[in-house]
């Protein structure tokens, strides 16, 4: 066994044998070379004064030789902070600055102890690093039974997790902490000695985020499957954080799961693609929380060795780009108003559903946050109403099962949602005349 990683294990297994136990195989093997090349140019960097011919990139005039055809679309930018590496974990001050916003945006997090994000090729690469740490054949990875899709290549498919699914909604259309709460204590039944619990909010599909009183029934959940003896992952996906219009909580569970338990590890994946509306930058971040300082650095260590070993390194200019909107004096006015834009969408959808215009046709899952909502068809298919409005109007929509189709209001005009809703219930009613 390569030292670094007996020395990364132990670490690991000494501030928290839960955690070590938590890692994959793969997790176990994997570590972030120190004497490689990466390690070797850093230090030429600081030392080499004369010449520094350690780092595979091309110099000119002291700056990273570059096209003008490219650099002249670029100009406000230093070409150091465009073509070079930038390094495996990200660039250090986008990692700091990131940081600070997480503190401001989740006051639950001051005080505790959690580590610098790393910076990925955004949120889909941060879930794939934690089921490359963390989930192993047979593993369960437990989320609700209305997903994205993707969860079951990154931790099915990838890696032979198995899925296991509760239902989003209870019988009074709130959150099912309660399923969630069985799905976990159902492993330890099974002899299951760890789970990965996927928290999706908003939502995707639909739009929905837990109340105050939701989050602290989900917290307890968690809470009551690590008293039982499951290590339990808990991973945030925050995709869609800060876009929370009505009566939700407003911050990631991360804050309250961070340091509830030892058998609890915390693992928050979040980015600037929607939040900042940056889709095509690909930049996000995974975020580890413990106590413990020496477990957060080991933690940090094989992450970054995952990237190492798979991308070697997020795209430098994207990371720049998004680090200048995070310094600018204006950040946080323009965020507000393309929030008050989102919002006034989601409400408009929720007067046209309530209007009672569509009643027979459906009903709809409650949404409050987020860029999409979900009807649930009362009398038609929804792949044969989603294919009808394609070919017939020009509409595009998701099915999902036989009755759900999601709508993404966050890509529609205020002033054209009512045309939208009119279109696709006239979609129904074609369908239902055709019967």
């Amino acid at each position: 066994m390569n030292p670094l990683v007996q020395q990364l294990n132990d670490t690991i297994g000494r501030e928290n044998k839960h955690v070590f136990d938590m890692l994959s195989g793969l997790g176990k093997a994997i570590y972030f070379p120190k004497e490689g090349i990466l390690s070797q140019s850093a230090e030429a960097k600081t030392k080499a004064k004369a010449y520094n011919a350690t780092i595979g990139i091309a110099l000119e005039q002291g700056q990273p030789m570059h096209l003008r055809a490219i650099q002249e679309t670029l100009s406000a930018y230093a070409p150091k902070d465009l073509y070079e590496y930038a390094p495996p974990a990200g660039k250090p001050e986008l990692r700091k600055a990131w940081r600070a916003k997480m503190i401001a945006e989740n006051p639950s997090v001051e005080g505790k102890g959690f580590g610098n994000p790393v910076v990925t090729n955004a949120l889909t690469h941060g879930l794939s690093i934690v089921a490359d740490l963390f989930a192993d054949i047979g593993d369960p990875v437990i989320f609700p039974d209305k997903n994205w899709e993707n969860y079951e290549l990154t931790f099915g498919v990838r890696r032979g997790a198995v899925i296991v699914n509760y239902p989003l909604y209870n019988a009074n259309d709130r959150f099912n902490a309660e399923g969630l709460k069985e799905a976990i204590l159902a492993q330890h039944r099974a002899g299951k000695s760890k789970a990965i619990v996927i928290l999706n909010f908003p939502n995707n599909p639909t739009g929905y985020t837990p109340t105050a009183a939701e989050g602290r029934e989900i917290v307890a959940a968690l809470l009551a499957g690590a008293e039982a003896g499951i290590n339990v992952v808990a991973v945030t996906d925050d995709a869609y954080f800060s876009l929370f219009f009505e009566d939700s909580v407003t911050e990631s569970l991360f804050g309250q799961l961070a340091n509830l338990h030892p058998r609890i590890l915390p693992v928050k994946v979040d980015g600037a693609t929607k939040e900042e509306y940056v889709w095509g930058f690909r930049v996000g971040f995974i975020t580890y929380a413990s106590e413990s300082e020496a477990l957060l650095n080991a933690l940090e260590q094989k992450t970054t060795g995952i990237i190492r070993a798979t991308i070697s390194s997020g795209p430098h200019p994207s990371q720049t780009f998004v680090l200048r909107a995070l310094q600018s004096p204006d950040f946080e006015a323009q965020k507000q108003e393309k929030f008050d834009i989102m919002k006034a969408r989601a409400n408009k959808v929720k007067e046209l559903l309530d209007s009672g215009k569509f009643d027979g046709a459906w009903t709809y899952y409650p949404f409050n946050s987020g860029y999409f909502m979900c009807l649930k068809l009362s009398t038609v298919d929804a792949e044969a109403l989603r294919v009808h409005l394609l070919n017939e109007y020009g509409i595009g929509t998701i099915a999902l099962g036989a009755t759900d189709l999601r709508v993404a209001f966050s890509c529609i005009e205020v002033e054209h949602l009512e045309e939208l809703f009119n279109l696709i219930h006239q979609g129904v009613l074609d369908l239902q005349n055709r019967a």
